[in-house]
């Protein structure tokens, strides 16, 4: 028993050593994608440099969905900022402790992203509810729900009304996001904390939309500043995720504070595919006959996706040389894909917590590749 405990820990004291050792030759960057203090103070304990992906579509699950649904179907300004004024206080609970669980690490937070249908009822099954009440002669009446649910729906929703598109299209949602961001932002601060966020508007394809959530977003910071007396330090940011957004990416530079590149929809985008769709149907033909040598959502395309990375991160830092660069997709945590991003130049990866280790040692493993080639 004894040996054996000798041996574990020299195992364990060979581990860190090696950890160590990555971390003081790599140049990437290491964050997590993080959506509750809980998994931010996993992703810290593993060696997270912060968070590059805090996803706030997954605070509006449970009781919450049905304030989003109201403000989704109000029918005039006072009923979505009675849903908004109910949302806020809980969002910036929220905000409040994943700052806490990662001061004085940078959190880049995304605003709400999915597509409208994942915070409606079923279409279908509505209106057999409506049928059966009216049938049954129930006093529950369904006919504008369904209607608006009727309106609202989309053939193909990842291609539709999500991303700053909701930002633009549902007044003061994204306000009042940023908003509970800012306010938790003074609270940790007064509270002698050190909070660091990066506020990020997701499906950019043109630089007026940032500009349009950018200027909203500054005019609630200069409010929060007023109302609470504290000097506010974050950035804002965009995901970039449309080949528009590749293509114009020296224009969108010169608003963004910084690029995250959401390498999953790049790839959908890029390939013409849905994950959801496709994975099931044909991956495992393409795989056999070589035309992917592996999944595309498991490893980047270099050739193709890849190429657009790098042309954005060119055209991104010509346009403004001190722009931040980092990549929150799944394949921030695929070892061939954290070399390419390395190589390529991008300043971080980020990947789910219990990742976060493969990530710092595979950013190591690149620094000492590189610099033996050299």
């Amino acid at each position: 028993m004894g040996d054996e405990t000798a041996e574990d820990d020299e195992l364990v004291r060979a581990v860190i050593a090696l950890m160590d050792h990555a971390d003081d030759v790599r140049r990437l960057g290491v964050r997590a994608n993080a959506d509750t203090p809980e998994d931010a103070a996993r992703a810290r304990r593993f060696g997270a440099q912060g968070i590059g992906l805090c996803r706030t579509e997954h605070m509006f699950l449970g009781d919450r969905r049905e304030l989003v649904e109201h403000l989704i179907l109000a029918e005039n300004p006072d009923e979505q900022r009675e849903a908004l004024d109910a949302l806020l206080p809980m969002q910036r609970d929220d905000f409040t402790g994943i700052l806490e669980a990662m001061d004085g690490l940078p959190v880049t937070i995304r605003l709400l992203d999915p597509p409208l249908h994942e915070f409606l009822p079923d279409y279908t099954q509505l209106a057999v509810r409506l049928a059966h009440e009216e049938e049954n002669h129930e006093d529950k009446p369904r006919t504008h729900k369904l209607l608006a649910v009727k309106r609202l729906h989309e053939e193909n929703p990842m291609l539709g009304l999500r991303g700053v598109r909701l930002g633009i299209v549902i007044p003061g949602l994204y306000t009042m996001q940023a908003r509970a961001i800012l306010e938790a932002t003074a609270a940790r601060t007064a509270a002698g904390g050190d909070p660091q966020p990066e506020i990020m508007i997701p499906l950019v394809g043109s630089p007026q939309e940032l500009e349009l959530m950018k200027a909203e977003i500054i005019g609630v910071a200069a409010e929060v500043e007023k109302e609470t007396g504290t000097k506010l330090t974050f950035k804002v940011g965009t995901m970039i995720e449309l080949p528009r957004a590749v293509t114009l990416a020296d224009q969108i530079a010169k608003v963004a504070e910084f690029f995250s590149f959401g390498t999953n929809d790049l790839t959908q985008m890029t390939w013409g595919f849905s994950r959801d769709d496709v994975e099931a149907s044909f991956f495992s033909t393409y795989l056999e006959k070589g035309i992917f040598p592996v999944s595309p959502f498991e490893s980047l395309d270099v050739e193709g996706v890849g190429l657009l990375v790098e042309h954005a991160v060119k055209a991104g830092r010509k346009a403004r040389p001190d722009l931040h660069l980092g990549v929150c997709g799944e394949h921030g945590g695929d070892p061939d894909s954290i070399h390419f991003f390395d190589e390529i130049g991008l300043d971080y990866v980020s990947c789910s917590p219990y990742r976060v280790p493969v990530a710092r040692l595979e950013a190591g493993r690149s620094a000492t590749a590189g610099s033996a080639s050299a």
